[in-house]
Parts: C-alpha cells; sequence; structure tokens
C-alpha cells in the first residue's frame, strides 16, 4: 500500500454559498472547485491559499442527521489546524474580519495559539509553531 497524502476533508455545512463565503471571504481560502451535481448538490473544494495541505469539500446537509452534525463534527473538540507563519499578522486580519475567537493568544512549548470557530461553530487552532 502507497497512500500519499490525506488531500480533503468533508466539512457537512448549511449551505454552500455561506460556507464558501466564510472560507473565501473571511479566511482567505481559495475555491478550488465549484461544480454542479446531481439533485441540487455541489462539489465545493476550498484549501488555504498557498497551502500544501489538506482542502475541504462543502458538503450541504441533506438529511437530519447530517444537519445535526453542522457545528459539531468533532464532538465538541478543536478539529481543524491551521499553520501560520505570522500569527499575529493573521490572528489580527482574522478579528478585523469578524472571526469569533474562544480565547485570547496563547504561548505553548509548540508555539502560539488561539481557538476561534467557523460560524457553525466548529472549532480551529490558528497556530504558528515555534520553529517557525
Amino acid at each position: 500500500m502507497t497512500i500519499k497524502s490525506l488531500f480533503l476533508v468533508t466539512l457537512v455545512v448549511d449551505d454552500y454559498d455561506r460556507a464558501k463565503a466564510f472560507y473565501c471571504d473571511v479566511l482567505g481560502f481559495d475555491c478550488v472547485e465549484d461544480q454542479p451535481q446531481p439533485e441540487g448538490k455541489r462539489w465545493v473544494v476550498v484549501k488555504p491559499r498557498g497551502g500544501d495541505g489538506a482542502a475541504f469539500l462543502l458538503a450541504q446537509a441533506a438529511t437530519e442527521v447530517q444537519r445535526a452534525a453542522i457545528g459539531n463534527q468533532t464532538g465538541g473538540r478543536v478539529g481543524f489546524f491551521l499553520k501560520t507563519d505570522d500569527f499575529a499578522r493573521d490572528h489580527a486580519a482574522m478579528v478585523a474580519a469578524g472571526v469569533r475567537f474562544l480565547e485570547a493568544p496563547r504561548h505553548e512549548v509548540y508555539g502560539t495559539v488561539a481557538v476561534f470557530a467557523d460560524p457553525y461553530g466548529n472549532s480551529f487552532d490558528l497556530i504558528q509553531h515555534a520553529a517557525d
């Protein structure tokens, strides 16, 4: 077996355009794909600009079970981690754009970090590693 990478993670959302606006317009991600699919679905992929990691597939909830998972896909834990090379710059830009941080920035052994939430309640770490 030769697995090369984890390149795509599904993020269940309530509305394609609302999610795309947050990730692209607020966080500055690139929209890599936005293609119509059967039954009114879309294949919407967003990825941090210039990043070499995984992208999100924004999947609009279609059932009650899926709607119940919106904002709680990781059981209340931080589930997503965004790496930056300039924490102060990106934190300030995100605050100015209206991103809701759940805590003040803190310094840990591994780097500077603060937890924020997307509009759905999913928790993210913004991290600048100590070695960067």
